[in-house]
């Protein structure tokens, strides 16, 4: 008689497949719980303990490590060697292992874990047993997902499992175990003060297949991190709109780090991951005007990210133009059916969308044939602000400073910003000189530049940049400094009658 040993945490559909099995002729193996639920469903079990003859122990952390259930995963079936050891040594083979393992995700998402409650969480006899029967998976079937059972339950009724089943079961069994043991390292990394280990395993879940990537020709997924996704497009509820493209998501996670940056009513407006229109103001709607007179070219076909609830009459000035995605903590009712009148419209709930990202985040470059790995940029400013010109800058003026500051931070580099009022005038991101970003962010600003504020994300190698900015009205500018020749740029603002602040930190995006 063939033998299938059942031992799941999760135990949807544990019981219909177990039925399945007996009725195909299987004697089925189990333990504790599990055996419970099949015996109460009517189902004969035998207990490994009577395959062993050694009882569970250890509060029940040591209950199949026995070499009478891993040799009988393990005989090679074509090996008249193995056959003639298993008979000799009374081990019964094992044709199907069934088994899904200790939730440790769950137990390390739930706050106030303990480090104890989570050792305890970790399962050492189940992976065990899973890997031993992948190992041998042209004879056994390593089933670790309950959305397997009726493929093997109907391959059994046709006649038994296929080879090109026990194969894709093994490498899901790999797969499976390999990211339980990288989300158990990364955990154990953390509480012993996080750093950059000398062997570094990622895990990551699919959430879901794209169309395509960046290009049509080019194949895409996007995967979520198991825990700690709070507040990122990860954690995002679509509530309209077609599926998400490559693109929408890379853009949408651009607008969530830049308004992550402000705790007033914001409203960012992003292309291509970088804003192109942000606002701050007192209401949503006053906010939402804000960013889309800032650039009410470059927002047609943008992202649109919010950070307090949507009204309905900010849906009806959004509704005028064409968006790809809104992002918001919450709409209104009337406001989802504005929104909603927009078919190509993707609405995104997100209502952690103000939380801030964890120190020990993450970020991740994946040039070819390695990785680039660095702590999130989660500093604005590094100690106190110095101003370094004989002008002093106003109280207004050093808002000015701030906000734009904040900007620059989040557009690509080489990166100048230019604001006034909470309300951005015109961003210059990504060019190879920095002269080039200032002339499109102060051409973009237009007369508004007069009075405003500008800021760039590094420092001045020359004095071009603040020349410029003076010929264009610009009132106070705000900058790393760390150049040799920051000298230069301080008295071109002493002779022009400009404010300058340095901060002492740089923000390059790259």
């Amino acid at each position: 008689m063939k033998r299938a040993f059942l031992s799941v945490f999760d135990k949807t559909d544990i019981v219909d497949f177990a039925q399945g099995l007996s009725k195909n002729g299987f004697e089925i193996l189990s333990t504790g719980g599990t055996q419970r639920a099949l015996e109460a469903a009517g189902i004969s079990v035998t207990n490994v303990s009577d395959i062993t003859g050694f009882p569970e122990c250890l509060d029940g952390r040591v209950k199949t490590l026995h070499p009478k259930i891993h040799a009988g995963i393990l005989a090679i079936r074509g090996s008249a060697a193995h056959m003639e050891q298993v008979k000799s040594l009374d081990v019964g083979l094992i044709d199907i292992v069934a088994v899904n393992l200790y939730p440790f995700k769950q137990t390390v998402s739930k706050s106030g874990v303990t480090l104890e409650e989570a050792i305890e969480n970790i399962d050492i006899g189940g992976p065990t047993m899973l890997r031993a029967a992948a190992k041998n998976w042209q004879d056994v079937a390593s089933v670790v997902d309950p959305a397997d059972y009726p493929r093997i339950l109907e391959e059994l009724e046709d006649g038994g499992i296929t080879k090109e089943t026990k194969f894709d079961l093994c490498v899901k069994v790999f797969e499976h175990t390999a990211a339980y043991d990288a989300l158990i390292s990364g955990y154990l990394r953390n509480q012993n003060g996080g750093g950059y280990p000398d062997k570094l395993t990622l895990t990551y879940e699919k959430a879901q297949d794209m169309r395509y990537g960046e290009n049509p020709h080019q194949s895409a997924a996007f995967y979520r991190e198991p825990i700690g996704t709070k507040g990122t497009i990860a954690a995002a509820q679509q509530l309209w709109g077609k599926e998400l493209s490559f693109n929408n998501i890379n853009d949408t996670n651009g607008a969530l780090d830049c308004l992550r940056e402000f705790e007033e009513i914001t409203v960012v407006a992003s292309k291509h991951a970088n804003p192109c229109g942000v606002g701050s103001a007192d209401s949503v709607y006053d906010a939402y005007i804000k960013a889309y007179t800032a650039d009410p070219v470059s927002i047609y076909g943008g992202i649109v990210a919010v950070n307090a609830e949507v009204n309905k009459m900010t849906a009806e000035e959004m509704a005028k133009i064409f968006l790809e995605i809104v992002i918001a903590p919450a709409y209104s009712k009337e406001a989802l059916e504005v929104l909603k009148s927009k078919k190509n419209l993707r609405i995104l709930l997100l209502p952690d969308i103000s939380s801030k990202v964890k120190g020990t985040a993450v970020d991740l470059k994946k040039p070819l044939g390695g990785l680039l790995v660095q702590q999130i940029d989660t500093k604005l400013f590094d100690g106190e602000l110095k101003v370094v010109t004989k002008k002093e800058p106003t109280p207004d003026e050093m808002d000015d400073m701030i906000f734009a500051w904040k900007l620059v931070k989040h557009i690509k580099s080489n990166g100048i910003a230019v604001a006034k009022g909470r309300k951005s005038l015109g961003l210059g991101p990504g060019q190879v000189s920095r002269i080039w970003a200032a002339e499109a962010a102060l051409e973009r600003a237009g007369e508004e530049a007069v009075g405003a504020a500008l800021a760039s994300d590094a420092y001045f190698p020359f004095d071009d940049c603040v020349r410029l900015a003076a010929k264009h009205g610009i009132r106070a500018i705000i900058q790393p400094g760390g150049s040799v020749r920051d000298e230069d740029s301080i008295k071109a603002c002493d002779e022009l009658g400009l404010a300058m602040v340095l901060t002492g930190i740089r923000h390059f995006k790259h």
